[in-house]
């Protein structure tokens, strides 16, 4: 198959991935999180084609993308009032909100499961093809299975090149980590995949504790042991074992700063969250491209606000 490249800066090649996807193909289209491989998700087929392209479990939910809060009864029920403050004060956003699907949503979505995930993108390109079509796509990570998450139309290309009709090029995401979840179908509400939006903004806007275990069972995107892996093996270090930085077969990517003597393979991550975030799918991609035989990864800041970031690792490094 010949991916096309196509650009969000003209209309006409906008216009072209909308009817590619009410052809039943597959487009990555960008997101604020990460680039989406979206399918019409009204199409089971087309559906079937994001688990072959990806190599994903079947039995792995997607998440839908719709375009207008009243979307939502199109494909949830027993929707409660929380879900439509969440949605007043997140979306459009990087909130993936876990509902009670509606019967007639086929179960290629959702996994077998009787849940659905559900968020309305914040990207400009994305929000208007949803908006303009009336379209709602199920569209995850535009990256083999349990491959970093692409954050560039060019990532897409360069791991699923070949695989999907095209890529919608809107340029880099912003937030480059995938969005917050949380379980909506039983209170007390908790957090099931960490992102960009954290509990404790959750609990102040709804007036109650909502939970972000650490661990959990539930099926959802990202819930997997490894994942967001490159190919080169990765492994957490504390600053401590950072001093002396002289092997030139590991990659290092450092938050504290540290005099590089020995021209070792280093960079240094950007000290906020959000820019930390924003480069570091970017960043796993770059050094796995150096050649070495471990990235080395000095563990972030331990506070809420870089759980996301923390998740992201850990199952980065969980194939050691």
């Amino acid at each position: 198959m010949n991916t096309l490249y196509l650009s969000a800066a003209e209309q006409k090649e906008i216009d072209q991935a909308k009817e590619l996807l009410a052809q039943g193909e597959l487009v990555a289209i960008p997101t604020e999180t990460v680039y989406g491989l979206a399918a019409d998700a009204t199409n089971p087929e087309a559906v079937k084609k994001i688990f072959a392209a990806k190599g994903r479990p079947a039995d792995h939910p997607l998440i839908v993308h719709i375009g207008q809060v009243e979307q939502l009864t199109d494909w949830a029920v027993e929707i409660p009032e929380d879900a439509y403050v969440l949605a007043q004060a997140y979306w459009p956003g990087p909130l993936t909100l876990l509902l009670k699907k509606a019967d007639h949503v086929t179960p290629v979505v959702t996994g077998g499961l009787e849940t659905i995930g559900i968020r309305m993108p914040a990207h400009q390109v994305f929000a208007t093809l949803l908006q303009s079509s009336g379209m709602a796509v199920a569209a995850p990570s535009a990256n083999p299975y349990k491959k970093l998450s692409p954050t560039s139309a060019q990532h897409v290309i360069n791991s699923l090149g070949g695989k999907i009709a095209a890529v919608l090029d809107g340029g880099d995401c912003a937030h480059g980590l995938e969005s917050t979840i949380v379980d909506l179908t039983e209170k007390p509400f908790r957090i099931l995949r960490a992102g960009p939006i954290t509990a404790a903004q959750l609990s102040a806007t709804l007036g109650e504790e909502v939970s972000s275990p650490v661990n959990h069972t539930v099926a959802v995107p990202g819930n997997v042991t490894s994942h967001y892996q490159p190919n080169t093996r990765v492994r957490l270090v504390d600053a401590s074992e950072l001093i002396h930085l002289t092997n030139d077969k590991i990659a290092y990517l450092h938050y504290s700063p540290f005099d590089n003597h020995a021209n070792i393979k280093a960079k240094q991550m950007p000290g906020s969250v959000a820019d930390y975030a924003h480069v570091l799918y970017r960043t796993l991609d770059e050094a796995d491209k150096w050649g070495c035989e471990e990235i080395w990864v000095e563990r972030p800041p331990m506070d809420e606000s870089w759980s996301a970031v923390h998740d992201r690792l850990n199952r980065a490094q969980s194939n050691l």
